[in-house]
């Protein structure tokens, strides 16, 4: 028993960390000519998914405190992304390794990836320990292409907020954090619901994230140019 549930364990991980390692790769590459430290980009990653066992029983309190499911929907997202920002800006953004526009967005994602590697993980869990490894790599595929793009892309739009705000005067950084806050909550938002209330949502859903990351890959590139 013991050897399953570690075998289990194994295969639910790695089912989460290989998909976080290739967008985290893929991230990476576009920032290569000032790489940030390795020691401080894998501390976020672990951040990232340390604040996975902060954000569950957050949302497990509040979904026996909310009972309307549309505003739970909403109130969970929120919880998620700012959870997500708050544990990075300790980490990494108040670092001195922060010093260009681009780093917020390179960090901000980064712990993204690592949150969303380790909820894969637990997602993962059901199927692979019921034995049925077609619906444990259907289900890890949805969520490499969705949930976890869904979560990079989400702490992007925060990072790039911040990029933006970067050689302004502070009130107006605080500004650009809310917005960026309020796109991030309203994107997952909206991607919750796509999935859970459409009949087409999967169409839905891939349409807006796509839609989205190509924007922040944009914004991405213009950073790296400030």
């Amino acid at each position: 028993m013991a050897d399953i549930s570690l075998k289990v364990g194994v295969i639910s991980l790695l089912g989460g960390l290989v998909p976080a390692l290739l967008w985290l790769w893929f991230w990476l590459n576009e920032d290569d000519e000032k790489p940030e430290p390795k020691g401080l980009l894998i501390l976020t990653f672990i951040i990232g998914m340390v604040s996975v066992f902060i954000v569950l029983p957050i949302q497990n309190l509040l979904g026996n405190l909310i009972h309307n499911e549309k505003l739970l929907t909403i109130v969970w997202a929120a919880v998620e992304e700012i959870i997500k920002y708050t544990a990075v800006l300790f980490v990494a953004l108040k670092s001195k390794a922060a010093d260009e526009p681009v780093d917020f967005a390179i960090y901000l994602m980064t712990g993204a990836l690592g949150f969303a590697a380790l909820e894969n993980a637990l997602f993962l869990i059901d199927p692979v320990t019921l034995g049925n490894s077609t619906v444990s790599l259907l289900t890890g595929n949805f969520r490499f292409l969705g949930a976890m793009l869904l979560h990079t892309v989400c702490s992007g739009m925060i990072g790039i907020a911040l990029g933006l705000s970067f050689y302004r005067i502070w009130y107006a950084k605080k500004m650009f954090l809310l917005v960026g806050l309020l796109a991030a909550i309203t994107l997952h938002s909206a991607f919750n619901f796509l999935i859970i209330s459409s009949d087409k949502g999967l169409f839905a859903v891939f349409s807006l994230l796509w839609g989205v990351t190509i924007v922040v890959l944009l914004l991405f590139e213009q950073l790296r140019r400030m």
